[in-house]
């Protein structure tokens, strides 16, 4: 049975073995740490039997206006609990969660590469809005993925941007 509730410090200690996938994104334990106390309400862990971590989401709420929305920061399932869709519960939650802060939507990155997460998110409802060229180590293009909440009864935060774009083109609040 998976269990899932909110992050907690004594998981920093236990869920490196979640991020040995070469396609997640690895920050700093300050960086998790900064996620913990900001937004504690965004950040969950996936357990299974003997209290092993099988996945976690880490995300935040930002921005102004019509801009405010729900981020995805990183989303990340063992290998050995894939296709379970736990991911899916992850990101349910992540955007529920959202919808309560009245956020207008819910972004992500994604590497362009990564085609098995594109086509899970696409399934879960997210659009391509854009591509941020060299995104990831400056290497790497990645895909600023989207999805309309309710907020936005309009959709304007998923129409698709015309050109790609640099990092520096990024607005972070």
């Amino acid at each position: 049975m998976t269990t899932i509730r909110r992050f907690c410090c004594n998981d920093l200690l236990r869920f490196a073995p979640v991020n040995f996938d070469h396609l997640t994104e690895t920050f700093n334990m300050s960086f998790y740490m900064t996620y913990l106390a900001r937004w504690p309400d965004y950040f969950h862990v996936a357990e299974g039997p003997g209290n092993r971590i099988m996945g976690y989401i880490m995300g935040k709420v930002e921005g102004q206006g019509e801009s405010w929305h729900g981020h995805v920061t990183a989303v990340t399932v063992a290998s050995e609990y894939r296709r379970q869709q736990l991911a899916k519960k992850l990101m349910h939650l992540l955007e529920d969660i959202s919808e309560k802060d009245k956020a207008y939507f819910v972004d992500l990155f994604v590497r362009a590469s990564n085609m098995p997460a594109i086509k899970m998110y696409e399934k879960l409802g997210y659009v391509i809005y854009r591509r941020v060229l060299r995104y990831y180590s400056g290497e790497e293009d990645g895909l600023d993925m989207r999805k309309a909440l309710s907020q936005d009864v309009e959709k304007k935060s998923v129409i698709p941007f015309k050109r790609p774009i640099t990092p520096d083109e990024l607005e972070y609040d």
